[in-house]
């Protein structure tokens, strides 16, 4: 199984950077560039700082394989 996100999507509709996004949730660039590739599985409490600052719900941010719901 592998977790599926739309990180990279929602930066580019709110015309955000990795390090904007990182400064605002309290993360480095990096870990948000190994979020976007799928190399890195961030933590609860990440992931929802991430749909707060895109104003969604984590179903429409992350979700497993296949399994997103919609």
């Amino acid at each position: 199984m592998e977790l599926v996100n739309r990180v990279k999507e929602l930066r580019a509709k709110f015309s955000m950077t990795q390090e904007k996004l990182a400064l605002e949730v309290g993360v480095t660039r990096q870990t948000i560039a190994s979020i976007e590739k799928g190399d890195y599985i961030p933590s609860l409490l990440l992931a929802l700082k991430i749909c707060k600052a895109f104003h969604v719900e984590m179903g429409e941010l992350f979700w497993i394989g296949e399994e997103r719901v919609k």
